[in-house]
């Protein structure tokens, strides 16, 4: 079953979930333009990163539910990742006077992206559960390979508050459809709880526990 009729099954509205779909990849494309820039990138460097980033998330759902990833199917996607390398390469000065820039951006993918994640795993007949996970997972695919790609620890392994708020994000998007509300709201609120979460994360340095290392430091 094609995708958009999938979802227009299940009462998601297919342009709702492309809109927030393509946000997300804005945002993304944005945080891995500005590390690019961070690293002293070219634009050509700058813009890979961008639209690899950005296209993250979205191809790891996709392969994971069996689909052929959207973004090789509409190629909108990979002209709003490449445009967001664009402007960071053009404005990144502009952006840089943005408090923690790349966090912020990066707590908008993440939100946006858990819950398309979980609304498309439920419109194509994914457990509960699973499709809970596979929100969490589209959202932080973007920034995992972001640190990856500029060699740093990723974010998710360690600070707390970034798997988490995308798992309670999706959540929140499949306990409502669970419940049979398949409206605007639960995807707005589910993408609002995570990003506030990560932002309250962010600014009182809130984690889980941590290792200490072997040598206790």
């Amino acid at each position: 079953m094609h995708a958009a009729s999938s979802s227009a099954l299940l009462g998601f509205d297919p342009t709702l979930l492309l809109v927030l779909n393509l946000m997300g990849t804005f945002a993304f494309g944005l945080s891995g333009g500005m590390a690019g820039v961070r690293k002293r990138l070219d634009l050509f460097g700058v813009v890979v990163l961008a639209v690899v980033v950005g296209l993250a998330g979205g191809i790891t759902r996709d392969l994971l539910i069996g689909l052929p990833p959207a973004t090789f199917r509409d190629w909108r996607y990979l002209a709003v990742a490449g445009g967001a390398g664009v402007v960071t390469f053009l404005a990144h000065r502009l952006l840089r006077r943005i408090q923690r820039p790349i966090d912020v951006l990066d707590a908008g993918g993440l939100a946006l992206f858990c819950v398309t994640g979980a609304s498309t795993a439920l419109a194509h007949g994914i457990a509960p559960a699973p499709a809970a996970m596979l929100g969490a997972i589209t959202g932080i695919g973007g920034g995992v390979l972001r640190d990856i790609l500029v060699r740093q620890i990723p974010v998710v392994l360690r600070e707390g508050l970034y798997a988490i708020p995308a798992l309670v994000g999706a959540a929140i998007v499949v306990g409502a459809a669970r419940a049979g509300l398949h409206g605007p709201g639960a995807p707005i609120a589910g993408a609002v709880v995570c990003f506030v979460m990560r932002l309250v994360g962010l600014v009182y340095g809130l984690n889980v526990l941590r290792s200490r290392g072997i040598d206790g430091h």
